[in-house]
């Protein structure tokens, strides 16, 4: 069976991506009946006197090469039908719209496959006898293979890509052909590729190009799928990274680079495909920090896909060995929208491990300005109430999850007692409490910064909105005014940032209820009996969203069918305002 591709067709996958390059980059044109890309300016660089530069090969390994395409890298590129070498007829074509008679002449950057070397080479000669200039680079900087073999050699990797960005820019300075040919020969001598596979690449319409188990990787394969030098089973990030600089290095090898203490390189980490950017910035931080452990001052570094082999899960490691020409052809501006400029500090331009930036936990402290405080006994009421109203969320747990496990994932309850542990481990003892229960505004405030870390989650960011909010209502008076004042304004303030509104079927539903009760009784009744009214509005509005429709949350997400039970949110807000209420009638 062939894999998944969005593609409208195997014939034209090639050409429609092309399109969808230069649609995207107008500054790049395709050249008329070839799979060819040429930079739109490219006549204003030869007159001005400047070498053009052709790359090419099978596609599948974008952004390589036409991705390289701009001022400071290349003047062209010629595509051939994937992991397929391109037709000497169609590399001719683009020598001839890159170079004249009597210009500088181009120089071909081709990858060591017999395919490129033949079908480049072809071209090259056929434009040498119409009279053009035209020299050729061929970049084999493959560290897997283990023998000297002349019949195929080492495979142009990579480090193809860092040739691309030295040619460019000794081109873009108006370096002669011959230059740029001995410098761009030199940098390919002077580097090494290595890469690892943990799944096979497939081609437009067919199956798997090779099989790996899913506990298996496999090192030093081709960019084509080709036969690597080992399986093993898979390892950690710093695992693979280490047996990778391990055997590019391994003297013992015929195609190893040469890397000692004091050296001083580039390092590319190249995605293969099919790996995520967050496993790419870790296998990044394990290639910098294992190079710099071993002596290695890593000068440059470049991360993300260069050069792809499809969609396979896998990456390579590039590394070059740096001198004041290398460095400066790097640095030099590009406007190929394949290269990864890295971000570096204003007025950098040699990559350092940067400082972590400094914080004053101090400013963390929770303190409002200024806030009133109240009285022994209602501090100690208000110490009272947190603790057993989160003794109530925890060993209301299970019932919780369970009433959860019917319109999300079944870990209300989990979350709101992860943070309730969280609250009673700061709360501390009565007589000495570690939470400012003195200070209502600084209570509010502490116990929000305590369920944001602790509970986590939407349910730990609605809650901490909530107290955060509240807490404005309590910092010149403690009335009960002021109370009911910090319920409801804390309600708007998450209905504000959490989209749900009462009859959502969510939290909202209980809360909304018990401010707008308490909010007509407070006047009316004593608190606690306008409390108990609150609480009594809660939980039948938290019984009726059994009827509802849920329309925000993850509950949303779930056939209405399937909502039978009450929303365990809005549950859990009725326990802990009936622990309140306890508390406050024994007062």
């Amino acid at each position: 069976m062939s894999s998944k591709k969005l593609i409208n067709s195997v014939e034209r996958c090639v050409d429609e991506a092309l399109e969808g390059l230069v649609l995207i980059n107008p500054g790049l044109q395709i050249l008329q009946g070839h799979r060819v890309v040429v930079r739109s300016d490219v006549e204003d660089v030869i007159k001005a006197g400047k070498v053009t530069l052709l790359c090419g090969g099978g596609s599948g390994h974008e952004p390589a090469h036409a991705g390289y395409i701009g001022s400071g890298m290349l003047s062209a590129a010629v595509a051939g039908a994937v992991f397929t070498s391109p037709p000497p007829s169609s590399i001719l074509a683009a020598l001839r719209s890159i170079t004249k008679a009597g210009a500088a002449g181009s120089l071909i950057i081709v990858k060591n496959y017999t395919g490129d070397r033949l079908n480049f080479g072809l071209a090259a000669e056929r434009a040498k006898a119409e009279g053009l200039k035209v020299n050729m680079v061929v970049v084999g900087e493959d560290c897997a293979l283990t023998s000297a073999d002349k019949t195929a050699g080492r495979r142009g990797l990579c480090g193809t890509v860092f040739i691309h960005k030295i040619c460019g820019a000794l081109a873009e300075e108006g370096k002669s052909l011959e230059e740029i040919h001995q410098v761009a020969s030199n940098a390919a001598r002077n580097m090494g590729t290595i890469g690892v596979s943990l799944t096979p690449c497939s081609l437009p319409g067919a199956g798997p190009s090779f099989e790996l188990k899913s506990d298996e990787m496999e090192l030093g394969l081709g960019i084509h799928g080709e036969a690597g030098v080992k399986r093993t089973k898979l390892v950690s990030a710093k695992e693979v990274v280490t047996m990778m600089l391990d055997h590019m290095t391994n003297p013992k090898t015929s195609t190893h680079i040469n890397l000692k203490k004091g050296d001083k390189v580039a390092c590319m980490i190249n995605n293969l495909g099919g790996t995520s950017v967050l496993e790419m910035s870790i296998i990044a931080r394990e290639a910098i920090q294992q190079l710099e452990s071993r002596g290695v001052a890593v000068e440059r570094a470049y991360c993300g896909s260069l050069m792809t082999s499809l969609e396979m899960a896998g990456v390579s490691i590039t590394l070059l060995h740096l001198d004041d020409t290398i460095r400066h052809c790097l640095d030099a501006k590009t406007t190929a929208p394949g290269w990864p400029a890295p971000m570096l500090p204003v007025g950098k331009a040699t990559r350092e491990n940067p400082e972590v930036m400094p914080y004053n936990q101090k400013d963390e402290a929770v303190k409002s300005s200024n806030a009133i405080s109240v009285p022994k006994e209602t501090a100690e009421m208000l110490y009272d109430m947190i603790k057993l109203s989160m003794e109530k969320l925890i060993s209301s747990e299970e019932d919780l999850n369970n009433l959860d496990k019917e319109s999300g994932d079944g870990d209300c309850g989990s979350t709101l007692a992860r943070g309730a542990k969280g609250i009673l481990q700061n709360l501390g003892p009565k007589n000495n409490p570690g939470l400012p229960v003195q200070i209502p505004a600084d209570l509010a405030l502490s116990l929000a910064k305590i369920v944001e870390n602790s509970m986590g989650g939407s349910s730990g960011a609605l809650y901490s909105l909530f107290l955060t909010s509240a807490s404005l209502c309590l910092q010149s008076s403690v009335t009960p005014k002021d109370w009911v004042s910090a319920l409801t304004n804390g309600n708007s303030t998450i209905m504000k940032y959490g989209g749900a509104e009462p009859g959502d079927r969510t939290m909202v539903d209980s809360l909304v209820a018990a401010g707008t009760t308490l909010s007509e009784k407070i006047l009316l009744s004593t608190p606690v009996q306008a409390l108990e009214a609150a609480v009594l509005a809660a939980e039948k509005a938290a019984q009726d969203t059994a009827q509802m429709k849920a329309k925000a949350g993850r509950a949303s997400y779930v056939s209405a069918e399937r909502l039978k039970s009450p929303d365990p949110g809005a549950v859990s807000v009725t326990y802990w305002m009936r622990a309140v209420l306890e508390v406050l009638k024994a007062a």
